[in-house]
């Protein structure tokens, strides 16, 4: 996820270095920076359920099924927001390099908060990692850009290759801290993703001087009066904040819900701001809004995608848990381990789709339509899992049953994701293009934020009517989308020749 801007200036020599399979050697290091650091992240979110509604003699938490898994919700939607902040400091603070090793520290610190058997620590633990994650998650691959000159053909191809680090940290981690949280309990997990960042951070500090003096820079440093503007409204974002936790406590009787209440309210807020800031704005022509109104259904279809694809560590989890079978052809199941099929399917079927959108270019499916087959798709993952919960109790569910509905949900993100970026850069206002990318990824936030109100809201009834009520939600929206396919195709060729008129006349 990049929030920043991609690539302020390339590095000088890019084009003659060629160490890393033919690419710059700084990508190798952001190779394996990256590739640690979701090691960590998808280990520790791998088991963090687990841990949150684990009896406390077992070295859990102890939480009721319900809040932990709004909490582990609302902990995804809390690094979308928080990555926020890790653009505004590349851009305006620190510059990418240092905003990535204050991030990657200050996961480590999570994680080793994490790994210490206390209540308290724990919680920090968690805090610290989503703080952390938010201030690293934009800046590494805006790094990679910047490994390029602009005209690089090799661009591209880079950014798959950095891409497939992510997939491969992700496949490991939850077979690998799986695994020692079944042998030697929950704390040895956590102990694995600490030492899965310390690596990322040694290997990033010692490959400094391959990513060149440009990871240093700032575009837009604050000045001395600025600073002291950012300050107070850093204080006075914390009060608001304060406030609406506050505030949570007239409906709710615990802190902890009131923090996943007020986590909830400004993941939801924020994207409404923002909409409503482009569409008011003088900088935006009649033209641009009619193209941002068509983009408007796309990010609610997109929001709901994430609000289901996201519970992989959540819902998804409880399934693997307590209604899959722990055992099949003589190999004993550990529940992390579903949770590698999502990025092995990817590098199975990332390809497939790539060579199948290359042939099917200008021709069916449409940009929009590909939206509409991923809510789809999505929305009929979730009508499988109501189907599942309701049909297997106990640990008797099949592993394909499980692992048949996260190769789905891939194929969903295969239509939806990698068209995303692309459609929020082709509808988005010229005066906001960067805050329309953080606002694509605010979708993921706000999805999960709504998924975690869903989940409490719905703790009375039974997890096949919460998929249920999910899946109704998503294919309705999906229906609408069809709908729109025509009105936002011709708001898109409408965006790109005004986008050429605007150009030509430069």
């Amino acid at each position: 996820m990049t929030t920043s801007t991609p690539n302020r200036r390339s590095a000088p020599d890019a084009g003659g270095d060629r160490a890393f399979f033919g690419q710059p050697k700084g990508l190798a290091t952001l190779f394996f920076v990256e590739l640690w650091e979701r090691f960590s992240y998808y280990g520790m979110r791998a088991i963090l359920l687990y841990f949150l509604i684990g009896k406390v003699a077992d070295g859990g938490l102890g939480i009721d099924e319900t809040t932990g898994t709004a909490v582990v919700t609302i902990y995804g939607a809390s690094v979308y927001l928080l990555s926020i902040i890790g653009g505004f400091t590349a851009d305006r603070m620190f510059g990418p390099r240092r905003s990535t090793l204050y991030g990657a520290l200050v996961i480590m610190s999570g994680h080793i908060c994490l790994a210490i058997p206390a209540t308290p620590t724990a919680w920090l633990g968690i805090a610290l990692v989503a703080l952390g994650t938010g201030l690293l998650k934009p800046n590494v691959s805006t790094m990679v850009g910047m490994q390029y000159k602009g005209d690089d053909p090799r661009r591209d191809a880079g950014f798959s290759i950095f891409y497939m680090s992510i997939n491969i940290g992700a496949f490991f981690s939850p077979l690998v801290v799986g695994w020692l949280r079944d042998r030697y309990g929950f704390h040895a997990g956590f102990s694995a993703a600490a030492v899965g960042m310390a690596v990322a951070v040694v290997w990033f500090v010692r490959g400094r001087k391959v990513l060149g003096p440009h990871v240093d820079d700032v575009p837009n440093p604050l000045t001395r009066q600025e600073r002291t503007k950012v300050g107070g409204l850093a204080v006075g974002a914390l009060v608001a904040f304060g406030l609406v936790v506050v505030v949570a406590g007239l409906w709710r009787d615990t802190i902890l819900d009131q923090m996943i209440d007020a986590i909830s309210i400004v993941a939801l807020l924020t994207p409404i701001a923002y909409f409503t800031m482009m569409f008011r704005s003088p900088k935006v022509e009649k033209e641009e809004k009619s193209h941002l109104l068509a983009y408007l259904p796309l990010w609610i279809g997109a929001m709901l995608f994430w609000m289901i694809f996201e519970q992989a560590a959540g819902k998804m989890a409880l399934f693997a848990a307590d209604r899959t079978v722990t055992e099949t052809a003589g190999v004993n199941v550990n529940p992390e381990w579903f949770q590698s099929i999502n990025p092995l399917a990817i590098v199975v079927l990332a390809p497939v789709a790539g060579w199948i959108w290359t042939r099917r270019a200008g021709r069916f499916p449409s940009t929009p339509m590909k939206f509409v087959l991923g809510v789809t798709l999505i929305g009929v993952s979730a009508l499988a899992l109501s189907w599942a919960f309701a049909t297997f109790k106990g640990n008797t569910a099949p592993v394909y049953i499980l692992g048949g509905v996260f190769v789905l949900q891939t194929v969903a993100e295969l239509c939806l994701s990698p068209v995303g970026l692309s459609a929020t850069t082709r509808l988005a206002p010229k005066a906001f293009a960067s805050q329309a990318m953080a606002l694509w990824f605010l979708g993921s936030a706000a999805g999960q934020a709504l998924a975690a109100q869903l989940i409490q809201g719905l703790g009375g009834l039974s997890d096949s009517t919460y998929y249920l009520v999910n899946a109704v939600i998503t294919l309705v929206v999906a229906g609408v989308l069809l709908a729109l396919v025509p009105w936002i195709r011709t708001k898109m060729a409408t965006a790109e020749l005004h986008s050429a008129v605007g150009a030509s006349t430069h």
